[in-house]
């Protein structure tokens, strides 16, 4: 069974420095970072499960907030959905995909 790869952008607003720093930490993991708060990842749906659970760990549910955006499969709308004003968006260069 072949697992769909799906794409989201991520954005959290995290209330403490602390709690902000982890959830960075968590984030590097899962995704390429794309502004300070934002990350790309490109999840199956086991991965987005252990995704949520690591970032519920580390947040205040209370006071914290992650979204997740779904772009769609990465093979499809996923890889060209997201446009800029100003800067040029570059999508991040894919690296090795651990499943």
């Amino acid at each position: 069974m072949i697992m769909m790869r799906r794409c989201y952008i991520v954005s959290y607003d995290i209330a403490n420095d602390k709690r902000l720093r982890k959830v960075a930490d968590v984030m590097k993991a899962y995704g390429t970072r794309i502004q300070f708060s934002v990350f790309r990842c490109e999840l199956t749906a086991m991965k987005r499960a252990r995704l949520e659970q690591a970032l519920s760990a580390e947040m205040n549910l209370g006071k914290d907030q992650v979204l997740f955006i779904d772009l769609g499969p990465v093979p499809g709308r996923g890889d060209e959905c997201v446009t800029s004003l100003g800067r040029k968006y570059i999508e991040p260069e894919h690296g090795q995909i651990v499943y």
